[in-house]
């Protein structure tokens, strides 16, 4: 079966073509297609993933995964949450979101430096489908004084998670896809497509 990806991500194509290379589907990007990108004025995680994948399941004809991910800081209510990418503005680079996370915490003490990542993933069979899967995945950790590493991208620089004394961005790709926020709620959508398709 072909699914269509709504992202114009390369790193999360590859993500989800190696999470479901043992399972009978063939997932592609929507650029494929020429799929518009879709208004994201959702107020949540679910309804912007929601709007991500009816717009490319409704252009292709094809079922569709999208997901909505973003960094949630307690010290700031749970900023930038949905607006994670564009924190500093839209079109704003990863750099200039960091700065001004760093700025807004530059008073917190590393206590209540408390986050998380959140990633919300959906499948829908058809543009019109009213019973989506829904998956959620979550990571835990703090926000750092200092970027550390060079892998990874966003808000990784920053996230430092406290049992592996390392950021996001110091982590290995084949460890960052096995413990992150991503590949959880990527591994639970691939157990309820793989019921589903047997």
């Amino acid at each position: 079966m072909k699914i269509v990806l709504a992202t114009g991500n390369k790193g999360k194509l590859t993500e989800f073509q190696h999470l479901f290379e043992s399972l009978p589907f063939d997932i592609l990007p929507q650029s494929d297609f020429e799929v518009p990108e879709g208004i994201e004025d959702g107020l949540s995680f679910v309804e912007n993933a929601l709007i991500k994948a009816r717009q490319a399941s409704r252009f292709t004809g094809l079922p569709a995964i999208a997901d909505d991910s973003g960094l949630e800081v307690d010290a700031l209510n749970g900023a930038p949450g949905i607006y994670s990418a564009r924190f500093s503005g839209e079109n704003a680079t990863d750099q200039q979101n960091n700065l001004r996370l760093l700025t807004l915490l530059q008073n917190v003490p590393r206590e209540q430096r408390t986050a998380r990542f959140h990633c919300l993933l959906v499948f829908l069979r058809h543009a019109e489908d009213p019973t989506p899967l829904i998956c959620q995945g979550t990571w835990e950790g703090l926000i750092g004084v200092t970027p550390e590493g060079n892998n990874g991208f966003g808000y990784d620089p920053l996230f430092f998670i406290p049992e592996l004394d390392c950021t996001s961005a110091q982590l290995g790709k084949d460890e960052k896809n096995r413990i992150s926020h991503r590949a959880k709620a990527m591994a639970l959508l691939r157990e309820q497509l793989a019921s589903s398709s047997t």
